[in-house]
């Protein structure tokens, strides 16, 4: 069942598409379009909020959360995706944990190109951290541009001099704006999402003209990550960005960093968002849902027990 589930998943997302580049308002529209068709489970219910001094999505289990906090950053190229888009996922991911999660609005390209999601998102914690959370009890995860964005973000802090959350959860995070990834050629027309001139194209965007040479931009090739917490990276091997996640472990492992690298075969880029639809996303949810438990857990513990 799940090789059909996956090649009707192939086959949704290489469904035909307008000739040449797509305008910023097209491609927002299509996204939301697309991820509207996703499943959140009816477990979970949603309130508008803010988050420093964005607008962020709350999302809580029916019967309460407990302790613990994700800050999500949701994907979309820095370009288009919302809250709205990825609650596929946070509702997932709340639903497995019982965490409370945001889901942060941050600002996107063109409009508000690089460093402003960093920005918020590294806003948004510093407001969490101000309410008085114990970092121990907070962890960041995110998407595509926002799976890179759990990472830039924990740099952002880290250099900031703030103490740095439980642990990160990365879905086919976006790492590298040199785009040097072998992945980016050997995956070229096996993945059904993107090309690299689709993601050359929202990049240049981002990037308005900024050096892609820095850790900010590609951690994957640049950043030292010395310090950072446990590390969970999920990723499809039909994906251009495979070589973001393989890479950014292999940075991860040589600094002494505790990283899973979870790699699914035969998916596609945040395969995760087709929970309920195809079981690999739901057995990788339950993987990533597992990898927080056990790290607010034990960071929470250690904590304790350090007083």
């Amino acid at each position: 069942m799940s090789k059909e589930q996956r090649a009707r998943i192939d086959a949704m997302m290489r469904q035909p598409r307008p000739e040449g580049p797509r305008s910023v308002e097209e491609l927002r529209a299509g996204f939301a379009a697309l991820m509207a068709r996703m499943i959140v489970p009816d477990t979970v219910r949603t309130t508008q909020t803010t988050l420093g001094d964005r607008p962020a999505l709350r999302v809580e289990p029916d019967n309460g959360p407990r302790a613990g906090t994700i800050l999500y950053l949701h994907g979309g190229s820095f370009v288009f995706g919302s809250p709205e888009t990825t609650l596929s996922l946070t509702g997932h991911l709340v639903a497995k944990t019982g965490f409370r999660a945001y889901s942060l609005d941050y600002r996107l390209a063109p409009e508000h190109p690089f460093p402003a999601a960093i920005e918020d998102a590294l806003s948004a914690y510093r407001a969490l951290l101000e309410r008085g959370m114990d970092p121990s009890s907070i962890v960041f995860a995110g998407d595509s541009a926002g799976g890179g964005l759990t990472v830039t973000t924990c740099l952002a802090a880290r250099d900031a001099g703030l103490p740095l959350p439980a642990a990160i959860v990365a879905f086919s995070p976006g790492l590298d704006a040199t785009r040097t990834g072998e992945s980016m050629d050997t995956k070229e027309g096996i993945d059904p999402t993107f090309t690299r001139k689709a993601v050359e194209h929202t990049g240049a965007m981002y990037l308005a003209g900024a050096d892609p040479r820095q850790p900010l931009l590609s951690p994957a090739v640049l950043a030292d990550l010395t310090g950072f917490p446990p590390m969970l990276i999920q990723v499809g091997t039909n994906e251009i960005l495979l070589d973001d996640s393989t890479r950014l472990a292999a940075r991860a492992r040589a600094v002494g960093v505790d990283v899973i690298l979870d790699v699914t075969a035969d998916v596609p880029h945040v395969f995760q968002s087709f929970a309920g639809i195809l079981d690999e996303a739901d057995e990788a949810l339950d993987r990533a849902a597992l990898f927080l438990r056990q790290r607010v857990r034990a960071e929470c513990e250690a904590h304790t027990s350090a007083k």
